[in-house]
């Protein structure tokens, strides 16, 4: 893809940001190593959680540093792909990659824990979550999301944190906080069933919804987030020849195409959480069936 050689360093690898990225792994090792014996019930780091919180910070850079960002600025169908990275596996990565101590001391702040509180309430994330999805998906609201780095990085920001409010309930690690296996199951295929209508639009849509995508003046104004000023004068002047150039799938099939990933990648996630949670379901009722055959039997020999 002509990406590689006409934008430069800078603009692909984003080098700053991962210098920003390796601060905050740095800090994570510090706190949750060095500093643990600082907070109550600390205990020591369990393999599972380092994995996830590494994997956590290398997808934060893979989606917002490498040049899957700079793409998701060419072709909706990449944007798609970042959407569902962002919020849909790295929520899920940040609360298993953050021992549980962590959580109770931050929770141990009143107005977080107020806030946490409501945000979490279920049937308050599913709709935040579902809704504030649709809203940025409106051709409207994503077009003006590009306009501007601060209004990009807030909208995304909000996004995210919305996904993470959505996620808590059924992965919170506070079991005596955590919703029965059923309503879990409920709650998953409830928040499947909300991201329907936005991804339907985008895939059943008779023409290129977003001007960011099709307009060759909003389109290298978008680019402009995330390239430098020397890369995008290397591009000549727009047109829509040029975007042909970084689009190679044509800006309906890469829409309908953008569509169906979102959704097919929303799908595999939600199917592997219903599965955790039956898996934990048939191990919880099997330990009690177990527990209340060895109560009768003691009470026999009794």
């Amino acid at each position: 893809m002509p990406i590689f050689y006409l934008f430069d360093f800078r603009s692909l690898w984003s080098p700053y940001f991962i210098l920003y990225l390796l601060c905050i792994l740095f800090f994570y090792f510090l706190i949750t190593i060095k500093f643990r014996h600082h907070f109550k019930n600390s205990r020591p780091l369990l393999i599972k959680e380092v994995i996830s919180f590494v994997l956590f910070i290398i997808q934060f850079y893979i989606i917002k540093g490498s040049p899957v960002d700079l793409m998701s600025h060419m072709m909706i169908t990449m944007h798609m792909v970042q959407m569902a990275c962002l919020l849909l596996i790295m929520p899920i990565l940040l609360i298993k990659g953050i021992p549980g101590w962590i959580w109770k001391t931050i929770f141990n702040i009143k107005i977080i824990n107020q806030l946490f509180t409501l945000f979490t309430k279920p049937l308050i994330a599913m709709i935040l979550f579902n809704g504030a999805f649709s809203i940025y998906h409106i051709p409207i609201v994503l077009d003006f999301s590009k306009t501007s780095n601060v209004y990009h990085a807030l909208i995304h920001t909000t996004l995210f944190v919305f996904a993470f409010f959505m996620f808590w309930p059924v992965l919170t690690p506070f079991k005596e906080k955590s919703m029965t296996g059923l309503m879990k199951t409920g709650y998953m295929f409830g928040n499947g069933a909300l991201m329907l209508p936005a991804c339907a639009l985008i895939i059943f849509a008779g023409s290129p919804l977003y001007n960011t995508y099709s307009d060759p003046v909003a389109w290298l104004n978008a680019l402009a987030l995330c390239s430098t000023p020397s890369s995008l004068s290397g591009l000549g002047s727009a047109g829509p020849a040029l975007i042909s150039i970084f689009n190679p799938l044509g800006l309906l099939h890469d829409q309908q195409l953008a569509g169906i990933v979102m959704k097919i990648i929303q799908e595999i996630v939600y199917i592997i959480i219903i599965a955790t949670i039956f898996k934990e379901w048939y191990r919880k009722d099997a330990e009690e069936a177990r527990e209340e055959t060895e109560r009768v039997m003691l009470n026999q020999k009794i």
